[in-house]
């Protein structure tokens, strides 16, 4: 009986080591993260504040206390957030806090591009800053007219900045920031 069991048992493992293993490598197909946005639809957002701006529809805008903005995209984990500040005399000062916040990022930036924005209709002149590489933030902006108004703007992810990760939601944030800017109008 030992002898009967033990010849099957032999036979087993032969059969199951000839069908089970195989040496076919199938290569895998090279893949890329496919992360798909919805086509951006813009609405005109019209608060408490001395300005209005269109936004994304899909974002979550919540106005802050002393005319700034919280400006939250959940399905990208970032935050747009708009700052206003009133101008008395203080202009330089200004300009310079929006500059100095900008190229704080400069240690860990690849690049920093400047796009000057000027829209004499609406009275509304400014910068747009895009920060390349693993930057806290990825685009930045301030807005004026000059005279009464000053508004500063710019996004925050909730991960670590990697930017290759997040290039593809820093790309769609960015173009909405710069609808933003370019449909900034003072009250």
């Amino acid at each position: 009986m030992l002898k009967k069991f033990t010849v099957i048992a032999l036979l087993f493992t032969f059969f199951f080591s000839v069908v089970g293993c195989k040496n076919d490598v199938l290569p895998k197909p090279s893949s890329y993260l496919r992360l798909d946005y919805p086509e951006a639809e813009y609405i005109t957002h019209k608060g408490h504040c001395p300005f209005e701006f269109d936004v994304n529809s899909k974002a979550i805008v919540k106005e802050d206390k002393g005319c700034g903005y919280s400006i939250t995209y959940p399905k990208m984990k970032a935050t747009i957030y708009l700052t206003y500040k009133p101008v008395s005399n203080n202009m330089n000062k200004l300009l310079r806090d929006a500059q100095k916040l900008t190229y704080e990022h400069v240690i860990k930036a690849d690049d920093i591009l400047e796009q000057p924005y000027i829209n004499p209709d609406k009275k509304v002149y400014g910068m747009f800053y895009q920060v390349d590489g693993n930057a806290a933030t990825n685009s930045q902006f301030y807005a004026t007219d000059s005279i009464k108004h000053f508004v500063t703007g710019s996004v925050y992810f909730y991960a670590k900045p990697n930017f290759d990760s997040i290039m593809p939601a820093a790309s769609y944030i960015k173009n909405d920031m710069q609808r933003l800017m370019e449909t900034l109008k003072w009250k």
